[in-house]
């Protein structure tokens, strides 16, 4: 009964989902708490990096009093929190949902640098479990290392009209794109991974197709409702690519397709864990769509291996 019930809500959610791109959620309109636009940094180098974390917390500083004065107590505390001297933030912009690049270690010393892409749901009023998975990354991977909470985009709602369409990615693709290329002027000698979890998947896909070439070692999929691409060889990087689907996520229910509707692509294609697909598929555990960075997961120890470059000690599905 327990195995029935755990089907029935994640094909009642994943129908949920895919309803929502064609019948859009009515909500009241809510303003937009004020901010102050970013800090002007200019081009950082590991030379000027301690002078863009000092920037970005007192940006930090000066959107939570906005905040404050406007009277939205819950973003202001969650600002404040930002603004604490043990933060480093390599981008801040505490506008709309936010957008934020949040570094965990030494970025300018560190000879391995995972990169986490955010799926839906993610913003500054929702920051807390992304960073916590992040600080759980870094801990499994240790010293030497530096992990980087990368909320650079606008993500969807996870019941919106947007989160079934390439959208998002592709206004954010760019975005990662340029800020992958910025992490060789602060450290030139890093092996650098991308972590994609759920709708980041798209965005890192989008990314690593550019004919430009993104230079990365490795790109992993998690939680991932496709990527856009039909195959792995489609993204046309040298970067390994690997995808892993712990046992209860719900996103496996969602039809791994791409079909055009109402004049835009609804679907993502091939499942990344598919054969079809041709990615390096890793053990992921029991685990839900949100359990892929939980302390003591399997998902979490295999993303650690993959960021710290042994493939062969990876535990395959």
């Amino acid at each position: 009964m327990r195995i029935r019930a755990g089907r029935l809500r994640r094909t009642l959610l994943a129908a949920g989902v895919a309803a929502a791109v064609v019948i859009p959620v009515s909500a009241a309109a809510r303003p937009g708490i004020p901010a102050p636009a970013p800090a002007e940094l200019g081009h950082v180098t590991a030379r000027t990096l301690t002078h863009a974390y000092a920037a970005n917390r007192a940006n930090a500083t000066a959107a939570a009093a906005m905040a404050e004065r406007y009277g939205a107590r819950s973003r202001a505390a969650e600002l404040r929190s930002m603004a604490a001297r043990s933060r480093q933030f390599l981008a801040f912009d505490g506008r709309g949902a936010g957008r934020t690049a949040e570094v965990f270690g030494d970025l300018a010393a560190a000879d391995r640098v995972a990169v986490l892409v955010p799926g839906s749901d993610t913003s500054l009023d929702a920051y807390g479990r992304f960073r916590n998975g992040a600080l759980a990354l870094h801990a499994e991977l240790g010293p030497r290392t530096a992990v980087i909470a990368w909320l650079g985009y606008e993500t969807p709602g996870t019941v919106s009209p947007a989160v079934l369409t390439t959208g998002r990615a592709e206004q954010a693709a760019p975005a990662l794109r340029s800020f992958v290329a910025g992490l060789r002027d602060i450290n030139a000698h890093a092996r650098v991974s991308l972590l994609c979890h759920s709708y980041g998947s798209v965005v890192c896909a989008g990314a690593a197709a550019d004919p430009r070439g993104l230079r990365v070692a490795d790109i992993a999929f998690y939680g991932s409702p496709g990527t856009g691409a039909d195959k792995a060889a489609d993204l046309h990087t040298t970067a390994r690519i690997w995808a892993g689907r712990g046992a209860d996520d719900w996103i496996a229910d969602v039809p791994h397709t791409s079909v055009g509707l109402f004049g835009t692509t609804v679907g993502f294609g091939t499942d990344p864990v598919s054969g079809d697909f041709g990615a390096r598929v890793f053990a992921a555990g029991d685990g839900g769509h949100s359990d892929y960075l939980k302390p003591g997961s399997v998902s979490l120890d295999n993303l650690a291996r993959i960021v710290s470059g042994d493939a062969s000690e990876v535990t395959h599905a």
